[in-house]
């Protein structure tokens, strides 16, 4: 046996995006087969989608509501079984429209006569409140501000999304708790120091979802015949039904070998000693998965003993849980191959349209191509990032004339042009080169990325990168607070993001910020004055988008190894022999973050849709107990900085 006979089955378990493939499976099937080995891969939470959202899955989940007591039915229960007809007749068409197959039906969805609505068009009478806000209410449309007499698609795949939020919603209700669309049964992995939770949960009885996706694992067993598995784990959202995919071919398929790897493994499973992982799968790999796959491979193909693996964790004979490293280089970069996405199904992805914003839609609207750009961060300064693991930490690029050919590969057989650049931060000196590459062999492209918003991105330098297709680029801003951005390492200041941001916006490149609350030393006032320089960003026309996330300790950052210099105090973790990441800390500030959260989440949330952008922001605070203090920042921070600038 050599390791062409392997045949390997690259698998993204459910949950992930319904948009586009999570492309860590195309990543590695592009590498392997550059390396000769039979590699195919099967997206089985798409599959697992489509299975429920059929008018015999809507079947099965209404007699699961009906064994519910009607008492205890939700809002979105009784609503879905009130309108049981309406759903089942119309679930087919609206699927068919969310993947772009039926174009023709925008105009009767649009029009709110076809599909059933639940609780979730709710949402529509905040709309309302947004169009009055706008001066443009007063007729009988809440989404005419935002879609006008001619946006009919995105109206109608606005409200196609809200319906299979409902749908969603009755799932979770009356189906299996844990349901949700990314994140499901996510608090099963997340940060668990014990593996019970999930053994539990995998001991029970199979709920409807897990026996459908069962079903579907079988299935591509059946199809695929593959001798290795691969569960590509990128988040503890998608570690349950990875497990149960694992116990369903360990029981029926014995002789298959499983590895489990990606991003929950590389940051929460390194000092995994729990031997009932391995009840559910052989192998778990850490990092970037090239090298280890290549050993693996060569193990079961006889040439390499089990003693020289590459960055793998296996159970041995009396029952323990072993690491094996061999100390071998990692495959550069320039030669991991290019993705391939062959064998999963490009046009049955759903576009979603959740939330109104123009820059907030790429990352459910679309079929994009997911590309790195480089490996890893040239930064990896920052103190809240897990800088000392091998993602953040092994930086390495490709030439542009590679990457390009890399585009063109893909374009020619996906027939898509839309590409994201997920790097954690995408270099300036590679875009800038790569954007003269594809200016000059006249390759159109629409492309969107992470960066840091440092200095280097010059007015001059978003012209550039617009020209080559740049439509969108997303960034950290993090605490708005130059003392804080300082404590962080961040290397940026407030006004240099306003800068950078305007000469992106300027160029008719759209914005997000990345924004945190509640880091170390973090005080109401620094709250506050945050929000005012992210209410200056918007009034500035800087920023068009953003999402405020509450800052998490973990044990791989500069924060959670170097606390002291932080001025918190780490909060012991219980024994480890699962998941280890999250730490909590104790921050002398006493500060209640999460209620200053909602403030900000409130904020953002308006802002984004154009609304109080004039407001004082301690209006956002309103719900807290006592005085808040006035912005020491003053209101013309942000112009005057833009005004040095021109």
């Amino acid at each position: 046996m050599n390791d062409r006979s392997v045949r390997v089955l690259s698998l993204i378990p459910p949950m992930t995006q319904l948009n586009t493939p999570y492309p860590s499976t195309a990543y590695l099937t592009g590498f392997l087969r550059s390396r000769g080995i039979a590699a195919v891969q099967d997206d089985l939470a798409l599959a697992l989608v489509l299975r429920v959202f059929t008018p015999a899955g809507l079947d099965a989940v209404k007699a699961r509501a009906l064994e519910q007591p009607e008492a205890q039915r939700s809002a979105s229960v009784h609503a879905f079984l009130d309108q049981f007809a309406a759903y089942r007749a119309t679930i087919g068409p609206a699927i068919r429209f969310l993947q772009g197959g039926d174009s023709t039906l925008a105009h009767r969805i649009a029009a709110r006569g076809l599909l059933p609505e639940g609780p979730r068009f709710a949402a529509l009478d905040v709309y309302e409140e947004v169009a009055l806000g706008s001066g443009e209410g007063g007729g009988e449309d809440p989404l005419a501000w935002a879609f006008g007499a001619l946006g009919v698609q995105d109206k109608a795949r606005h409200l196609a999304t809200l319906y299979l939020n409902d749908l969603a919603d009755v799932l979770r209700d009356a189906v299996d708790e844990r349901f949700e669309f990314v994140r499901y049964a996510e608090s099963l992995a997340s940060s668990q120091p014990s593996f019970e939770p999930l053994a539990t949960a995998l001991a029970a009885p199979p709920t409807l979802i897990d026996d459908w996706l069962a079903e579907l694992t079988r299935a591509a067993i059946e199809q695929h015949q593959p001798t290795l598995v691969l569960l590509s784990v990128p988040f503890p959202g998608s570690v349950y039904a990875a497990l149960r995919m694992g116990q369903t071919i360990k029981a029926q398929y014995p002789n298959v070998k499983i590895a489990l790897g990606g991003g929950y493994a590389n940051t929460e499973l390194r000092e995994l000693a729990e031997p009932r992982v391995f009840d559910f799968v052989d192998f778990v790999t850490l990092d970037s998965g090239e090298r280890p796959l290549l050993a693996l491979i060569e193990h079961l193909s006889g040439q390499r003993g089990p003693q020289r693996l590459v960055r793998t964790f296996v159970r041995t004979a009396d029952g323990e849980v072993k690491y094996v490293n061999l100390s071998e280089p990692d495959i550069p970069f320039e030669d991991v191959g290019t993705a391939t996405w062959d064998g999963l199904p490009l046009s049955r992805y759903l576009s979603l349209l959740d939330m109104l914003n123009p820059m907030h839609r790429l990352w459910s609207d679309g079929r994009w191509n997911k590309l790195t750009v480089a490996h890893g961060c040239y930064w990896k300064k920052c103190s809240f990032c897990d800088v000392s693991l091998d993602y953040i930490g092994r930086y390495e690029t490709a030439t542009a004339a590679t990457l390009a050919d890399r585009i063109q590969a893909i374009v020619e057989e996906t027939g898509q042009t839309g590409f994201h650049f997920v790097d954690e931060a995408a270099p300036p000196k590679a875009l800038k080169a790569l954007a003269q590459e594809l200016i000059r062999r006249d390759l159109q492209i629409s492309w969107w990325g992470n960066i840091r918003f440092e200095k280097t991105f010059t007015p001059e330098l978003a012209e550039l990168l617009a020209q080559s297709g740049c439509i969108a680029m997303s960034g950290g801003l993090e605490v708005a607070s130059d003392r804080l951005l300082t404590l962080m390492k961040k290397g940026v200041s407030v006004e240099q993001v306003a800068r950078v941001t305007k000469g992106f916006s300027d160029a008719g490149i759209l914005v997000h910020a990345y924004l945190m609350y509640g880091f170390p030393t973090q005080t109401v006032q620094d709250t506050v004055d945050a929000l005012e320089y992210v209410r200056q960003l918007f009034e500035h026309g800087c920023i068009q988008s953003g999402f405020f996330h509450r800052f998490s300790c973990t044990v791989h950052s500069p924060v959670g190894q170097n606390p002291a210099d932080y001025g918190v105090q780490l909060i012991p973790l219980p024994p480890i022999t699962f998941a280890k990441n999250d730490i909590g800390f104790i921050d002398p500030t006493g500060v209640d973050h999460d209620a200053l959260g909602i403030g900000l989440r409130k904020a953002l949330y308006n802002y984004m849709h154009g609304l109080c952008v004039e407001d004082d922001v301690r209006r956002w605070f309103e719900h807290l107990p006592g005085k808040v203090p006035k912005a020491t920042v003053s209101r013309h921070k942000i112009g005057k900085a833009l005004r040095q600038l021109a």
